[in-house]
């Protein structure tokens, strides 16, 4: 956000006053961090209250005048940007500021700390305590309120709500081609490849069930998504990590399109040639260490049934002799040994988009 910008949220916010989403504080040097957390925690929960997007900490406007009067709050930038991981490590679920503004105004120096709205679903604590607003006052997080935020997720499906600032522009065209020339295979009885290589964009994507409408989904971005265009899905990091274990150690993370990048993660295990000298055999058989079906399947399932809401990376850890996979969330329907037969179908599923 540039500096004419800058000012002018400032003077909106100025104009409006402090609320449940907005704070001042002149602010010192050394400010409590402390204080800095509790408000993060109250302003996010209250942002996440109200439908809003966001609420802002803002420091160098003093409250009896009600004009900026400048902060000398951490002059080094490297120090001021490293709060972001100061208030990442305290925060559950761990989150911090999407952008801290520095306003340089001919009154003096300004910050404006852009907080998100707590996900929906999940209320922020801050070292273990949740916090709210009660007009410009700070205090905790009650039980309504908390019950609240809770209850949002009972009947939403993450994977399914629309990113209205995000367009058709923020779409990786190789994941495109790679997804229509897919649907095309799948659908080969019902279209032939150049009908479907035909279609305007917007008529593939809803005819595939990744967009509605036209308009573009948490879906649309974490399978076909350019990487640049991942911050639409922030406070979630859309990544994916593969960490290898052992005497070398390495890792690498992955951002979307998901459709191309778990193909890529797979290239990154160390899936050897192995040679086994069946019984009763003269000559050995080789083998993959690792069946690529039964990885990738593994791999999709971490993303398609993993809880979004808890802003998590799925996680592949490759160690000397096993592969161990992580996503968030507990198992959503049953127990895993229920599925080990093949006999137990699911009757829902955590993201059905």
């Amino acid at each position: 956000m540039n500096q004419p910008a800058l000012n002018t949220l400032l003077e909106g916010l100025i104009h409006t006053w402090e609320n449940e989403v907005v704070e001042f504080k002149q602010a010192g040097n050394d400010y409590d961090t402390n204080k800095i957390g509790e408000y993060f925690s109250a302003l996010s929960n209250e942002a996440n209250l109200r439908g809003l997007e966001r609420a802002w900490l803002v420091f160098g406007v003093s409250n009896k005048t009600r004009g900026v009067v400048g902060t000398s709050y951490r002059e080094d930038p490297e120090r001021l940007h490293s709060l972001k991981q100061q208030v990442a490590q305290s925060t559950e679920p761990s989150v911090t500021f999407r952008d801290i503004h520095e306003l340089k105004h001919t009154d003096g120096r300004v910050l404006l700390f852009e907080i998100p709205a707590a996900p929906r679903g999940i209320p922020i604590a801050w070292k273990g305590h949740y916090h709210a607003r009660a007009g410009e006052s700070l205090g905790s997080l009650g039980l309504d309120k908390q019950d609240e935020i809770r209850q949002q997720t009972l009947a939403q499906d993450w994977s399914a709500q629309l990113v209205p600032a995000a367009s058709l522009a923020d779409l990786d065209e190789a994941a495109l081609y790679k997804a229509r020339d897919a649907f095309a295979q799948k659908y080969a009885n019902r279209f032939s490849s150049d009908e479907v290589m035909g279609w305007p964009l917007s008529t593939f994507l809803d005819r595939a069930r990744i967009t509605q409408n036209g308009k573009i989904t948490r879906t649309t971005l974490l399978l076909l998504g350019k990487a640049e265009a991942a911050w639409h899905l922030s406070p979630h990091p859309a990544q994916m990590t593969w960490k290898l274990e052992g005497i070398e150690r390495a890792y690498q993370h992955f951002a979307p399109p998901f459709l191309l990048t778990t193909s890529q993660l797979y290239q990154r295990i160390r899936n050897i040639q192995l040679r086994l000298l069946p019984q009763d055999e003269l000559l050995p058989v080789e083998v993959s260490k690792y069946d690529q079906k039964i990885v990738l399947e593994a791999l999709h399932n971490c993303i398609a049934h993993q809880d979004y809401m808890r802003n998590g990376r799925v996680v592949v850890i490759e160690q000397p002799d096993r592969l161990v996979f992580e996503n968030e969330g507990s198992f959503y329907e049953g127990a895993p040994g229920d599925y080990l037969e093949g006999n137990r179908i699911p009757r829902r599923y955590r993201n059905p988009f």
